[in-house]
C-alpha cells in the first residue's frame, strides 16, 4: 500500500479509502444488498491486513449500522490512534431530521460517535450542500465540533465549485475551521469535476477523495451486463443511465486495455484515477474477498500516457449528477 498526506493536514492515510455503504444491516435503511455484520468484519480485517488504515462511513448508511458494525471491528482488529476514520451528516435518519442546522450537526456527532464507540473522527463531512440552512449557522456549527475534539477535521461533499469557494472563504472571513477535503463524484465517465473542482482543490491544498470511482460497477464488467445490485440500484441508475451510448465506448477501451495487460477492468480505471495530480485516494467499496483484494492491486499498476489517452478520448460532457 503507498500513503499520502490528507490536504494541509498531519493525517496520513493508504492511497485507497475502504468506503463502508456496503457494510450495514439490510433491513435498515434503504439498501437490500448491503452486508450483515459477519460478512463486513471479514471485509474491513482484510482492508487492515492489506494496509489501509482510511476508512469512510456515514450517520444515514443503512441507519447508522454501517457506523456501528464499522466501528465494533475496528476496535477488535486495530488501535484508534492508527486509523483515520471519516463520517458524515446531512440525509435523514430514523431519529434525525435533514440538513445542516446546528441542531443536526451536534445532536448527529454525538450519535455518530455512540456508534462507533469512539471520541472523536478525524474527519466530519458534510454529506451534501443545505439550501435551507444559512452556510454561516453550518460552518459555526462545524467549527464547534472542531472545537470540542468531536472531530478532528472537516471535508465537505458533492457540491458546485463556487459554492466550495464560498464555504472556503466564509469560513476564512471568520476564523473558523476550514474544509480540508473534498469528497465529489468522479470516474472515467462522469468527469465534469475537472473542469472547476479540481482546480479549485488543487490551488487551495484541499484532498480530493472521489466517490463511484467505478461508475457502481459499470467499469469493470462488459457493458449492459447486470449484477442483483443494478438492477435495484435506484441511485446507481439516476448516476449513470443517460449517456450510455458514450459511456460504453469509454468501458470497451477500459476492456481493451485489461486484457492487453493481463489485469482486471477495475484495476486499469482505479489506476487510470490514480494517476490524476488533484486525486488523493479514490473510496472503493466491496463485497466480496476477491473483489477487494483485486482493487488494492491497482495501486501497483502504472497506465502509459498513450493508455491514459487511450481510455479519456472518448468522453464527452456530461449532465451533472449526485449533487442531491
Amino acid at each position: 500500500m503507498e500513503y499520502t498526506t490528507l490536504g494541509t493536514t498531519d493525517l496520513r492515510i493508504s492511497r485507497l479509502c475502504l468506503g463502508c455503504m456496503t457494510f450495514g444491516d439490510p433491513v435498515r435503511g434503504n439498501h437490500a444488498w448491503t452486508l450483515p455484520e459477519d460478512s463486513s468484519r471479514k471485509l474491513v480485517r482484510l482492508a487492515l491486513e492489506s494496509g489501509i488504515n482510511f476508512f469512510d462511513t456515514a450517520n444515514s448508511y443503512s441507519d447508522g449500522s454501517s457506523e456501528e458494525i464499522v466501528g465494533k471491528a475496528l476496535s477488535d482488529f486495530a488501535r484508534r490512534e492508527d486509523i483515520v476514520l471519516a463520517t458524515k451528516v446531512y440525509f435523514p435518519m430514523s431519529n434525525l431530521g435533514k440538513g445542516l442546522s446546528r441542531k443536526n450537526i451536534l445532536q448527529s456527532i454525538d450519535d455518530s460517535l455512540t456508534r462507533l464507540g469512539t471520541d472523536y473522527v478525524d474527519l466530519l463531512q458534510i454529506h451534501r450542500w443545505d439550501y435551507d440552512t444559512p452556510l454561516e449557522e453550518t460552518l459555526a456549527a462545524l467549527d464547534e465540533v472542531v472545537k470540542s475534539g468531536k472531530a478532528r477535521h472537516i471535508g465537505a461533499s458533492s457540491m458546485y465549485a463556487w459554492q466550495f469557494a464560498r464555504a472556503l472563504y466564509t469560513a476564512d472571513l471568520h476564523g473558523w475551521s476550514r474544509f480540508v477535503s473534498m469528497q465529489d463524484q468522479y470516474n472515467l465517465i462522469q468527469r465534469e469535476e475537472e473542469r472547476e473542482m479540481h482546480p479549485l482543490c488543487q490551488a487551495e491544498n484541499i484532498a480530493v477523495l472521489p466517490w463511484s470511482p467505478l461508475a457502481r460497477g459499470r467499469l469493470t464488467r462488459p457493458w449492459g451486463e447486470t449484477t442483483a445490485r443494478t438492477v435495484s440500484d435506484e441511485v446507481g441508475k439516476k448516476l449513470y443511465d443517460h449517456s450510455t451510448e458514450t459511456d460504453s465506448k469509454i468501458a470497451e477501451r477500459v476492456a481493451v486495455i485489461a486484457d492487453r495487460k493481463g489485469i482486471s477492468r477495475a484495476q486499469v480505471a482505479l489506476a487510470w484515477m490514480l494517476s490524476k495530480p488533484a486525486v488523493t485516494a479514490p473510496i472503493i467499496g466491496a463485497s466480496r474477498a476477491e473483489q477487494f483484494t483485486d482493487l488494492v492491486a491497482a495501486v501497483d499498476v502504472t497506465l502509459e500516457p498513450e493508455e491514459i489517452a487511450e481510455l479519456e478520448s472518448p468522453y464527452q460532457p456530461h449532465h451533472i449528477t449526485g449533487f442531491d
